[in-house]
C-alpha cells in the first residue's frame, strides 16, 4: 500500500502520462500493465517469502501451500484495487493519505477470505468456498479495474 501513491504521479509529473493517453493503444492496456509489474515487485516477493514466515509462526506444510496459493490470487486484487485508487487521487495534495482512505475498505474482504481459507485448512474445514471467492475476486478486478483506472486516469489528466 505504500508504493501505491506513487504508482502513476512520477508518469503525471513529467507528461508521460499525457503521451500513454495519447497512444493509439488501449489505456486499460497500458494501466493493467504497470499494475502487473507493481504485482512482480510487491506481490511476487510477499508469495515467495510466505513459506519462510509460515515456518517461523509453526505451520504445517499444507496450510503453508494454501497461504502460498490464497496470497498468489489475492494480492493481484490488492494491486488492480490499489491502481484504481491511485488513478483516482493523481495530482491531489496529501494523495497517499487519501489512498489509503479509499482502497483499506476494498481490500478487508480479501484479506478476510484469504485469511479465513488458512484458518478452515487449519481446522480441517472445507476451504474450497474461499478459494472460489479469491478467484472471482480476481476475474471481477482483472476485468473491471484497469477501465476504472484508466477513466479515472484520463479525469485527473483534464
Amino acid at each position: 500500500m505504500l508504493a501505491l501513491g506513487r504508482l502513476f504521479s512520477a508518469d503525471y509529473q513529467d507528461g508521460t502520462l499525457e503521451q500513454l493517453l495519447l497512444a493509439p493503444h488501449p489505456l486499460s492496456l497500458l494501466v493493467l500493465g504497470k499494475v502487473l509489474t507493481h504485482w512482480l515487485l510487491t506481490g511476487v516477493p510477499l508469495v515467495l517469502l510466505s513459506p519462510l514466515l509460515g515456518m517461523q509462526l509453526g505451520m504445517d506444510v499444507s496450510a503453508i501451500g494454501l497461504l502460498m496459493l490464497t496470497l498468489l490470487l489475492g494480492t493481484p486484487v490488492l494491486s488492480l484495487l490499489g491502481a484504481v485508487g491511485a488513478a483516482l487521487t493523481l495530482g491531489v495534495r496529501g494523495g497517499v493519505v487519501l489512498v489509503s482512505l479509499l482502497v483499506l475498505p476494498l481490500y478487508i474482504p480479501v484479506l478476510i477470505f484469504g485469511a479465513g481459507a488458512v484458518e478452515a485448512q487449519t481446522v480441517s474445514v472445507e476451504f474450497d468456498a474461499y478459494l472460489y471467492l479469491l478467484g472471482a475476486f480476481l476475474a471481477v478486478s482483472m476485468f473491471l479495474a484497469p477501465l476504472a483506472a484508466s477513466a479515472a486516469l484520463r479525469i485527473s489528466v483534464e
